[in-house]
């Protein structure tokens, strides 16, 4: 059966006079959200396991009159923030984990833990919703409904936002949540653009791997041999072509080939060759059709060779999609709440991953880019997300304060206009 469609997000935005100084408020907190990004930026943690991070932001929330929980099975915390009156629920996220990089940025605030480092810049997702919480905070006796703010580990690949959903993140407040939330820091946009788009946003990202079987030898009889070395070359260029001639031009799908091992000697043909890598799709069909096409293409060219070929598919995060009602109204307010030359809508996805995708899954909502390119560079010489030498304009974390209140103000007020059931 087909859904209704969906309810239009038509509140004004953002909801009242007072709203409009949310950008000017939000950079007298600036320089308080500054100093905890560099604290978190200075003592990365990897992973599910953040107890330092953890510790750093119940204390940022520390007098707050927020409902705090932290987590069971990984070092989140949920902190929940009601109104007087009863209303719709928000939930603004911001993942906390770092990445596995030794950083190279020179910075005085740099990583202490050499191997590890906010090349993603979970650190000042962290100080926007920090700062966003004292925003709404003080607004609290004009709030009708409630806003979860939630601080997620693992999202580098560890799906912590699933393992969150599981612990009942959506439900913390004792109503569910209506509508969910998340900014992401992007180096590569100009400093304070915003950017989304309606429909895909991110993309899926699953990993593969094949392990061919031949049969090994002397290097000076290959005849004698089955070599699993060529037929895995001849998979990695087969693969490559499979994508373009499997799907259509418009259908965006990304496969890398980014691993292949073989063999212990120079003068030994080995019994098995495996390479692994990635794949990246924006669509749930293409997804499918990608992963029977990999296990089709590897083990017919290894049959031709005499070989086998024994595939894995492990599926990753799945396609960020933003609700298209949701996405017109973040565009709205935040064009109100920034300024219209500040935001704009992306033209294609990105094809990067986000596990913000298991809660968008879930309820209506959207995920958008804040533009952090450095003083003094173009967007495309910035340093890259993940690059140990990644970093970002800070004057733009007052923008991201202000933009997580702006929408869950906006949201409230509009009565929460969400999907239908």
């Amino acid at each position: 059966m087909t859904p209704p469609p969906r309810a239009p997000y038509d509140a004004p935005s953002p909801h009242d006079a007072d709203a409009r100084s949310l950008l000017d408020e939000a950079r007298l907190l600036a320089p308080r959200a500054v100093a905890l990004r560099r604290t978190l930026h200075a003592g990365p943690e990897l992973g599910l396991e953040l107890p330092d991070t953890q510790r750093l932001v119940l204390d940022a929330l520390d007098g707050l009159g927020l409902e705090i929980r932290t987590g069971r099975a990984l070092s989140s915390v949920t902190a929940t923030l009601a109104g007087p009156a009863d209303g719709p629920t928000i939930l603004l996220r911001a993942d906390m984990d770092a990445l596995p990089v030794t950083e190279e940025t020179g910075a005085p605030y740099a990583s202490r833990t050499s191997g590890q480092m906010h090349a993603c810049g979970h650190d000042a997702h962290m100080a926007m919703l920090v700062g966003a919480a004292r925003l709404l905070t003080a607004r609290r006796e004009r709030i009708a409904g409630r806003v979860v703010f939630m601080f997620q580990p693992g999202e580098e690949g560890h799906h912590g936002a699933r393992q969150m959903i599981e612990e009942g993140v959506l439900e913390a407040s004792g109503h569910r949540a209506d509508a969910a939330f998340a900014l992401h820091v992007h180096p590569n946009l100009p400093a304070g653009a915003l950017r989304l788009r309606p429909g895909p946003q991110m993309a899926a990202s699953d990993r593969f791997r094949v392990l061919v079987r031949g049969r090994g030898g002397h290097a000076s009889a290959p005849h004698t041999a089955c070599d699993p070395v060529p037929v895995a070359c001849e998979i990695v260029l087969a693969l490559q072509t499979m994508v373009t001639r499997t799907l259509s031009a418009d259908d965006q799908a990304v496969l890398s080939v980014t691993r292949l091992t073989a063999g212990t000697a120079t003068g030994v043909i080995p019994d098995t060759a495996e390479l692994g890598g990635t794949l990246r799709t924006v669509s749930e069909p293409t997804r499918l059709r990608m992963h029977e096409a990999i296990t089709r293409v590897a083990q017919g060219v290894a049959a031709a060779h005499g070989a086998q070929a024994e595939v894995t598919v492990t599926p990753g995060y799945p396609v960020t999609v933003n609700d298209p009602g949701f996405t017109d109204f973040v565009l709205r307010t935040a064009t109100e709440t920034l300024g219209a030359a500040a935001v704009d809508v992306l033209p294609t996805p990105h094809m990067t991953a986000e596990d913000f995708s298991y809660l968008l899954k879930a309820v209506p909502g959207a995920l958008a880019f804040l533009g952090v390119c450095p003083p003094g560079l173009a967007p495309d010489e910035a340093p890259s997300l993940h690059s140990p030498r990644m970093t970002i304009d800070e004057d733009v974390i007052a923008s991201g304060i202000a933009c997580h209140a702006s929408v869950a103000l906006g949201f409230l007020a509009g009565g929460g206009r969400e999907t239908a059931p």
